[in-house]
């Protein structure tokens, strides 16, 4: 098991800083925009303030969230905390969606009560603001999301562009309304910006239950593939039949991987533990690796480099690639 305590740390006072962060942007572009409707009016700038209220208290649950999934590994919970922030996505994807339907419910009432707009450049104003801060914001903690293998971190990154959406698309409907003083634009426009955060917010929920479930990671086994590659060598023959349980940035990797026959019970061992420690300093995230072994059997040997072997058959030729086939594979390769 590989554990840096002092980069773990580091990880998760940077996320929690972040999570602080997006909550105080949250805040301040929702004045903005609160300050944009009553100004205008505008069903659209209305719309583009309710996706932030859902910014802000999604980011007052990652806050508690990214808390929690930074608590270390214990008896009660062998594979870390992390799974938490799965659920957290999943919950913010939902409150996201809910908003879009509270956003097209109350566009359409608002086009029946024919309500006129006003002051609409004092409105276009803050909307630029409003989209620049979120802009800004949402890849930056998308980024940090993604460095530090926070799922939360990474979703309110994910709200914060969605947030950048609504505005630039409230920002056009209120400049069409400026331009042709037609006011059904804008309601129009609000209703197409609740239909475009409804699906932001089901994208979000299918991905947290594709990690609440494991799902297979492509991307992650292809990255697996060639830290495997690189680093097997001198004795580890072939590897197949990999599996990922993720919790947050917590991962277990399971992994069949094929050694020489004759190896004792501490030598496998010894260089079993030397293979997962350099895999997982490369790989990203924390976590423990679970290798099963499988002999040889005198079937690898122009693919197998190890030296001196006193068993081999036949001469080394090249060492067998690490592919994505393979660890997606319960079957060994030859």
């Amino acid at each position: 098991m590989t554990d840096n305590s002092a980069l773990s740390n580091r990880t998760s006072r940077i996320r929690s800083m972040a999570a602080y962060a997006s909550l105080l942007i949250s805040i301040v572009v929702l004045f903005l925009k609160i300050w944009a409707f009553h100004k205008t009016g505008s069903q659209a700038i209305y719309s583009d303030a309710v996706e932030s209220i859902v910014n802000i208290i999604t980011a007052i649950v990652a806050i508690g969230v990214i808390v929690y999934a930074s608590k270390p590994v214990d008896k009660d919970h062998p594979y870390g905390h992390g799974k938490i922030e799965y659920v957290s996505a999943a919950f913010e994807g939902g409150l996201i969606s809910f908003a879009a339907i509270l956003v097209i419910f109350d566009a359409v009432k608002a086009q029946f009560h024919h309500e006129q707009l006003s002051q609409l450049s004092a409105g276009l104003w803050l909307l630029v603001a409003c989209a620049l801060i979120n802009w800004g914001a949402g890849y930056f903690l998308k980024f940090l999301g993604k460095k530090h293998a926070s799922p939360a971190l990474e979703s309110s990154g994910v709200h914060l562009l969605t947030d950048f959406g609504t505005t630039v698309g409230a920002l056009v409907g209120v400049a069409l309304v400026k331009w042709t003083g037609l006011n059904w634009i804008d309601r129009a426009v609000a209703v197409l910006l609740g239909l475009w955060m409804g699906s932001v917010g089901l994208k979000l929920v299918r991905q947290s239950a594709s990690g609440l479930l494991d799902a297979e990671d492509l991307k992650l086994l292809e990255r697996l593939a060639v830290l495997f590659q690189k680093f097997a060598s001198n004795g580890i023959i072939q590897i197949h039949h990999a599996r990922i349980i993720r919790s947050g940035w917590y991962h277990h990797i399971d992994a069949h991987v094929v050694v020489p026959e004759f190896w004792s019970i501490n030598e496998a061992h010894a260089r079993l533990e030397q293979f997962e420690a350099s895999v997982f300093e490369a790989y990203g995230y924390r976590g423990e690796a679970n290798f099963h072994l499988d002999p040889c059997k005198r079937k690898y040997c122009a693919g197998c480099d190890f030296p001196d072997c006193p068993v081999r058959r036949e001469k080394f030729v090249r060492r067998m690639p690490v592919v994505l086939e393979h660890l997606r594979s319960k079957e060994e390769p030859v």
